[in-house]
């Protein structure tokens, strides 16, 4: 007993004229910590530490296990006597969650260093909710970030700080799971905004009478000054979306999962399904022109090895609505093509797409207000034996 009693209190001793271990377990020699939130695919720590180094130099071993970090990631930095106190160099002990930082300095002295790190473990879940004034022109906007630990680390009264500036001040015990409320803006404008994909949708609702064929609906907000946000990207998250009843009350619209969104760009938050708004699109004309053919003496002999190709679509676009409609329509034209005609302005979206926004006027006593678009293009060096994938639904 008393051989183990020295050599603990050797053991001791010893510790105490040398510079001890800095685990990350070891809460108390943490002075002050920051979870830095602003990327959304990591965590980046920041804590600070008193270390007491002796004049000339020092070596600090810092170690960790059960803590998931990313080694490349470790930096320290000297925050009080910079000029005073050096960095000379990191190695890192084989076959060990470690490394040792030998740190020269002009003096004895307490030294406060900040140590940086990304840290696995910790996971974070944004959810929005948005509740829609009872004529549809606005939204009250909140969002909500879920904060989990698993990454094996306590951090007691921690600063967390978000992409969109907002500190707190919380506890993160390891394998617990925090919500916070760190977004909130009021009267936000939206567009209710109906969307017609000629890429997926049925062209003729008459066509198949058995099913209920409806035109995908959402609201639409645009991420910018105006709309009273555009001071950061939007994170992606699930977003429930309510309305307003006009009795004090709310009504649940539907769910989405809305995608990153930076400034000044758009988010379209989908609702369901509405038979408001029908179209019933049509190809009207299909001709082969510009024929080429192989040449061959004898007429009979010769192939097709080239054509262009022109095609007239129409869509009849009704709104049932008692109140005005916006309408996108996206259409597909595959290949190497031209606009020949058409009767309504689009937006070239990529080279095989092109997308119609659409003012309709409110039905009227007479029946629903009615658009018809109207394009003729020509798609251009057809191979015979390649040709394009028409949609035609």
């Amino acid at each position: 007993m008393k051989i183990i009693r020295t050599i603990l209190v050797l053991v001791m001793v010893m510790a105490t004229m040398a510079q001890g271990r800095i685990k990350l377990v070891a809460l108390p020699e943490r002075a002050d910590s920051i979870v830095r939130l602003d990327n959304p695919q990591f965590t980046l720590i920041e804590e600070e530490r008193v270390l007491t180094l002796q004049q000339g130099v020092n070596k600090v071993d810092f170690s960790w296990k059960g803590v998931n970090i990313d080694v490349d990631s470790i930096r320290l930095s000297v925050i009080d006597h910079p000029d005073e106190v050096k960095l000379l160099n990191v190695s890192y002990p084989p076959n060990e969650a470690a490394l040792v930082w030998e740190i020269s300095s002009n003096q004895a002295r307490e030294e406060t260093v900040r140590i940086s790190y990304l840290l696995g473990g910790i996971d974070r879940l944004v959810t929005y909710k948005a509740v829609a004034d009872k004529d549809e022109t606005q939204v009250d906007l909140k969002s909500y970030i879920v904060l989990r630990n698993f990454s094996g680390e306590d951090f007691d009264n921690t600063q967390i700080v978000l992409d969109y500036g907002q500190t707190f001040m919380r506890d993160i015990r390891h394998e617990e799971t925090k919500q916070l409320q760190f977004f909130k803006k009021t009267e936000v404008p939206i567009t209710k905004i109906w969307t017609f994909d000629a890429r997926s949708m049925v062209w003729d609702p008459e066509t198949v009478p058995d099913q209920n064929i409806g035109i995908p609906v959402s609201y639409r907000i645009v991420n910018d000054k105006k709309s009273k946000l555009g001071d950061n990207a939007l994170w992606d998250g699930k977003t429930r979306i309510y309305q307003n009843d006009g009795h004090d009350s709310t009504i649940f619209l539907g769910e989405d999962n809305a995608p990153m969104t930076p400034v000044g760009e758009k988010v379209e938050l989908k609702l369901g399904n509405s038979r408001d708004i029908v179209v019933t699109q049509r190809k009207m004309d299909t001709k082969d022109i510009n024929k080429i053919f192989t040449k061959e003496s004898d007429y009979r002999n010769r192939r097709l090895v080239m054509f262009d190709r022109e095609e007239l679509i129409t869509a009849k676009i009704e709104n049932f609505k008692d109140k005005t409609a916006t309408l996108t329509m996206i259409q597909q034209i595959p290949g190497e093509w031209e606009m020949l005609d058409c009767n309504m302005k689009y937006t070239r979206k990529d080279n095989n797409t092109i997308e119609f926004e659409v003012k309709l006027p409110a039905r009227s006593a007479d029946g629903p207000a009615k658009k018809e678009l109207e394009m003729k293009y020509v798609i251009r060096h057809i191979r015979a034996n390649q040709q394009p994938r028409v949609i035609n639904r």
